[in-house]
């Protein structure tokens, strides 16, 4: 039986290699000229490509998906893709954050080539600069040859019994995620709900001085929370335009839900989380003698450039000599977000087509045969190893569900 498979990356690969391991006939096509460009790109900032958090903590990280994911989770979890890249001679170990990387002596690119590797040895037909058109019948697939040569521009039709799409969001258009297949699914029916940036940065309104002042510096040991939303702990990093980091990420969902209210969405920072308020006040009480205040903060908080600084962007009339004041704003600092940033900047993306539109396996229910993967779905997750494992595990999803009794439709090949 022939599986068109359109996408190439962690979900597109995965659904691929199960597939032909579970012996039908793989044809993937990918619109760039390499598979897995994303996955590379996401490799540079820390490879992580998974979590080591126990499954029902695992799976609310999505958010309103949690019972969805505990399914996909239980069917493919962090602890099989540690197989599956031991399987492939890849070595995993979990950091002190949780986060599951490859060892030391393993990038991105290695892990990529040993799965390539694996396909080819597999028989998966890999065809790259070919461009997905729309759908065609009842099971039909319209594509363009973009490669170079005689046969540029050539537009062909496949009729797979089976079909996964697995296209990806909309950021990082740079590597082929621009959500351009929207209308194509838009055409049939298929409900898509508008993308919004996750996981990017939230923008604050810095004075001038401020911008030129600090530009880019790192907080390190901080909390973050929206509003009254739970805290996150972390770094974050104070940039031009506002915030970024992962506290910042985990909170996206919440600024992006109180910006389309209409406000407020002000993150609140704690910069001595671990200090409880009265020892927090006590140090503050200490004489100061001639110190300046900076050089206060620096010797009895450790709280050196660019805090005092960022104290009195917060409060113009700070209270320098108020350790009660002082110790309300160094546990909760109010940063109000005027916006996240574009959607092209992001991390990844909420949004997608909508999960009433398919059903239980992740097929689409305008067009029985074609099952959809990874990010084109409408869910989010935090950086941290849960993208990843949220792309594999759909991708293990529809390759199951494709192998179940009258998944596929018959198609001519």
């Amino acid at each position: 039986m022939l599986t068109v498979i359109i996408g190439g990356g962690p979900a597109g690969l995965l659904a691929a290699q199960r597939l032909a391991e579970a012996g039908h006939r793989v044809r993937l096509f990918e619109a760039q000229a390499t598979v897995g460009r994303k996955f590379l790109v996401a490799g540079h900032g820390g490879f992580n490509l998974s979590n080591a958090e126990e499954l029902p903590g695992f799976a609310s990280r999505y958010g309103a998906e949690e019972n969805r994911f505990q399914a996909l989770l239980r069917h493919f979890s962090p602890d099989d893709l540690r197989a599956w890249a031991a399987d492939l001679g890849i070595e995993t170990f979990v950091g002190t954050s949780g986060r599951i990387f490859p060892v030391a002596a393993h990038k991105p690119a290695d892990l990529l080539r040993a799965w390539l590797q694996r396909l080819r040895e597999l028989g998966v037909e890999i065809n790259t600069r070919h461009r997905w058109l729309g759908f065609v019948g009842a099971t039909g697939l319209r594509l363009r040859d973009e490669n170079p040569g005689p046969d540029a521009g050539r537009e062909f039709v496949v009729e797979p019994a089976a079909t996964v799409l697995a296209l990806g969001g909309a950021s990082w258009a740079k590597t082929g995620s621009d959500g351009a297949w929207v209308p194509l699914l838009q055409e049939i029916g298929v409900a898509v709900v508008p993308f919004a940036p996750a996981n990017c940065g939230a923008e604050v309104a810095w004075s001038a001085f401020f911008q030129q002042k600090v530009g880019r510096a790192p907080l390190k040991n901080i909390a973050l929370r929206v509003n009254d939303g739970a805290a996150v702990r972390g770094e974050i990093m104070l940039t031009e335009y506002g915030v970024e980091g992962t506290p910042v990420y985990a909170l996206t969902p919440q600024l992006r839900a109180a910006l389309a209210r209409g406000g407020p969405a002000v993150l609140h920072l704690s910069l001595k989380p671990d200090l409880p308020a009265p020892a927090l006040t006590a140090r503050l009480q200490l004489p100061r003698g001639k110190a300046s205040f900076p050089d206060f903060l620096k010797k009895n908080l450790h709280l050196g450039p660019p805090v005092p600084t960022l104290l009195r962007e917060a409060r113009p009339d700070l209270p320098t000599q108020n350790p009660e004041e002082l110790a309300a704003l160094l546990t909760a600092m109010p940063l109000p977000v005027t916006g996240l940033r574009p959607l092209d900047e992001a991390i990844s993306t909420a949004g997608g087509v909508a999960f009433s539109a398919v059903d239980e396996h992740l097929m689409l229910r305008q067009r029985p045969g074609t099952f959809v993967a990874g990010e084109m779905l409408d869910w989010e997750a935090p950086t941290g190893g849960y993208l990843l494992q949220g792309c594999f595990s759909t991708g293990a999803w529809v390759a199951r569900a494709i192998g179940l009794p009258g998944a596929g439709t018959a198609g001519k090949e």
